[in-house]
């Protein structure tokens, strides 16, 4: 089974032995393989990636995902155009005309960025804290832009449909929205939200919850974009299958977080991984500052956790 062999892939920490590696191969080969193929490339490249035989490696990663590809087509051009209107809807006057708008409720703190660039780690440490509970990536603000979109006839509404809400429509919106994240919340005051393709959401977050707290975990482009390429995605990522959409994709999220700055000065914290995991106290207390949260040593004691 494909999938299984990616299942110990995506461990990270497993090593595959040389008749496993053999095996893999084998399966590739077999007519049984054809839906299954991109898993079986992923995983073998990430056991040659362990033995260091990275041409070969590399070789597998672009043939799954290619097969990705073609399965999950991906256009930049698009993402591009629809980052340019999310600037332009969400200029300082937007948020200066609706500054009584959204919902006052502070337990929200969004953790957001490129895919595999540590938010996990920040999530991790963040339930680490007495009055923060971990939850999971939530899809709540996609389903909201999803809806927004599908106000237009093309089903392309957002993010120009959002300037026809009233203060008390957003207000709405961010009720509905803590009210439907109550059901994966336990009970403590703060909970973090950590799907990182909201990063192109910050607005409409900030329109319809005000007092959130955002942070935006930033790693080396070149990690960040090539871990992306590496991993097999289920669904939901399908910008990482070509290497010069990764590039384009990143630097419209460079630019979105340049601009969040420009709009919500001082709204989003940018956390570095390198930073973190070099001097993870004075990142990790700049963290709960910006969340509001009091130091507690535990944060640092992540690793103790045991929350799945």
């Amino acid at each position: 089974l494909a999938e299984a062999y990616w299942s110990l892939a995506d461990l990270k920490n497993y090593s595959f032995s040389d008749a496993e590696l053999a095996a893999m191969r084998d399966l590739l080969a077999s007519p049984a393989a054809a839906t299954d193929q991109a898993q079986l490339h992923f995983a073998i490249g990430r056991a040659l990636e362990q033995r260091e035989q990275y041409a070969e490696a590399f070789r597998h990663y672009r043939e799954g995902n290619g097969l990705r590809q073609r399965s999950s087509p991906f256009s930049i051009g698009n993402f591009e155009a629809k980052s340019r209107r999310i600037e332009a809807c969400y200029d300082a006057e937007f948020f200066r005309a609706r500054a009584a708008a959204g919902d006052p409720d502070p337990a929200p703190i969004f953790v957001l960025g490129l895919p595999r660039s540590g938010s996990t780690l920040i999530e991790q440490i963040l339930a680490s804290h007495s009055q923060v509970e971990g939850t999971m990536e939530l899809h709540n603000i996609l389903a909201m832009v999803r809806e927004l979109d599908h106000l237009d006839a093309g089903r392309d509404g957002y993010p120009e449909r959002v300037r026809a809400l009233s203060a008390e429509a957003l207000t709405a919106l961010g009720r509905r929205y803590l009210a439907e994240t109550r059901a994966v919340r336990a009970g403590k005051p703060r909970f973090i939200d950590k799907m990182p393709n909201n990063f192109s959401h910050v607005g409409l977050i900030h329109a319809i919850l005000p007092q959130a707290s955002i942070v935006d975990v930033r790693r080396h482009p070149m990690d960040a974009c090539f871990s992306n390429y590496k991993q097999y995605f289920a669904n939901g990522q399908s910008f990482s299958y070509d290497l010069q959409d990764l590039g384009r994709y990143y630097r419209c999220y460079l630019g979105l977080m340049d601009h969040w700055d420009r709009v919500l000065p001082g709204k989003v914290l940018h956390l570095q991984y390198e930073h973190l995991i070099r001097d993870p106290e004075d990142t990790v207390r700049r963290l709960l500052a910006h969340c509001g949260l009091p130091f507690e040593a535990a944060t640092l004691a992540f690793h103790e956790n045991r929350r799945p």
